[in-house]
């Protein structure tokens, strides 16, 4: 847990300057060949105006991005095109990128920010990467105010669930990541098994096979039995002959694609809260539910890849074309085709989330950007974050495989996805399970933030990794654990 300590001393540092008086953000910007406050960064702002304010000089606002999405070679792309076309459109504001690998992000900004350096601008960044700056964030109602800005476009429901528990409005809506079931057509059609079911029933759940022998509810039961016969090993064998060898798997029928947090998928089987009333720590049973189903899928019906085979394929299981069905987000389209690689990528469409217990719930993400408070430029800041939040939302959200906040953009959003992935998907599952999303969102802050995914992430490594795992004796000491990181990490 030591990582996630010194981030958070670091935090706080930074706030207890900003109380006694310190400096906001440094005017510098970092050059090529980067300093510790760049570490891991694949730009820099190499040649930036500094923000001296003299006449006729460029306001530099600097733009931080790692948190979320953004390192994708195609995105970068795309980010860098809306820099250009943003410094060119006007000329008193310098907007410049920082690229951090998304690994050292979060100990970058915090050095960043406790040495007086910190950017002006963070994102794309969802509740996840901003929990570990709470109470850093520059609060925007009076630049909307003051500016007048056009805020119309979002819902008011969406603009309100910008706001911090403590009433600041610190973000306006971006972009939003629906769940959907990602599956290959081709290894259903080598199958003989008919697809997914691709429309949500009244109350969300929806029938797989209707009028075949596979008829029932698509829940995760049915996942598991399709999974098997959609897992081969090395001599043609799949998962319900006695047969199969587990240690030569070639082909998988299940796995959480990125989504293999134990608190994020865990909460695919049923949204909750891991914080008592009381202050301890209380595992939601649907999460402790899926973490034994899933331990199981891995080790005993040998569905879904253990650490050591995605070691040796790599952990875009899906894009290998060797992995039947994968539930994740929206934002997964960034990563299935591979140019550079000749991946094309149009083997897949979506299907429903599947149900569990009868429920389903289909896990959103959602992502915007935000302004530090120690930023010394607010207002050409907000003016250029709301630039990223208008007129370059649709080129953004397209890198990002985004669903637009904004509902006037959804029709050129889903024919940029088209022009991408041509083969028929179904773009509307993907929007109707915005319906379904996690409430309370498996991302809401719990005391100790940073600590409690690094614990969540040993049980994540053992479930992968361990065959003999009690998870049941696991799950009680976890909760022993996390108990002690809230109780210490309490307000």
């Amino acid at each position: 847990m030591r990582r996630w300590k010194d981030i958070a001393a670091v935090v706080a540092l930074m706030m207890l300057i900003a109380a006694c008086g310190g400096g906001g953000g440094s005017s510098e910007t970092t050059t090529g060949g980067g300093t510790d406050t760049t570490q891991g960064s694949t730009d820099t702002t190499q040649g930036a105006t500094e923000t001296t304010g003299g006449s006729g000089e460029k306001v530099t606002v600097r733009w931080f991005i790692g948190l979320g999405a953004g390192g994708q070679p195609e995105q970068e792309a795309a980010q860098r095109a809306v820099v250009d076309e943003f410094n060119a459109s006007q000329d008193e504001i310098e907007l410049v990128i920082e690229i951090v690998e998304n690994d050292v992000a979060y100990e970058t900004l915090a050095t960043q920010i406790a040495s007086g350096n910190a950017p002006d601008i963070i994102g794309p960044v969802g509740r996840d990467g901003s929990n570990e700056y709470a109470g850093l964030y520059l609060d925007i109602e009076p630049l909307i105010e003051s500016t007048g800005v056009d805020t119309s476009m979002w819902e008011e429901a969406a603009i309100e669930n910008q706001r911090e528990s403590d009433g600041t409005l610190v973000g306006l809506p971006f972009a939003s990541y629906p769940s959907v079931m990602y599956f290959n057509r081709d290894l259903f059609d080598e199958a003989g098994l008919p697809y997914p079911p691709q429309e949500y029933g009244p109350d969300g759940t929806a029938v797989y096979g209707e009028g075949t022998e596979y008829e029932g509810p698509w829940d995760y039961d049915k996942v598991a039995e399709l999974a098997q016969i959609l897992t081969v090993d090395a001599n043609g064998v799949d998962a319900t002959d006695p047969a199969f060898d587990r240690t030569n798997t070639v082909q998988w029928g299940f796995h959480w694609q990125w989504t293999t947090r134990v608190f994020q998928n865990g909460a695919y089987w049923g949204a909750g809260y891991p914080v008592a009333d009381d202050g301890s720590a209380d595992i939601p049973t649907a999460w402790e539910e899926e973490w034994t189903w899933w331990h199981d899928a891995i080790w005993n019906l040998g569905i879904s890849p253990s650490q050591e085979q995605m070691d040796a394929i790599g952990d875009n299981v899906f894009q290998t074309g060797n992995l039947a069905m994968a539930t994740t987000h929206l934002w997964y389209t960034c990563c299935i085709s591979d140019e550079a690689n000749d991946i094309v990528g149009d083997f897949w469409d979506f299907a429903v989330v599947p149900a569990h217990n009868g429920n389903v719930t289909a896990n959103m993400h959602a992502d915007t950007f935000r302004i530090l408070a120690s930023t010394k430029v607010p207002e050409e800041a907000f003016r250029t974050m709301y630039y990223l939040l208008t007129d370059a939302a649709l080129p953004l959200l397209t890198a990002y495989g985004a669903a637009p906040a904004d509902p006037a953009l959804t029709d050129a959003f889903i024919a940029s996805l088209e022009g991408r992935y041509p083969q028929g998907v179904n773009w509307q599952v993907a929007l109707d399970g915005a319906a379904f999303a996690d409430d309370p969102s498996h991302e809401a802050a719990v005391p100790g933030w940073g600590e409690y995914k690094v614990r969540l992430a040993e049980l994540e490594s053992a479930i992968l990794s361990d065959p003999a795992l009690d998870v049941a004796t696991s799950i009680a000491d976890v909760e022993e654990d996390l108990t002690l990181i809230f109780e210490q990490n309490a307000d």
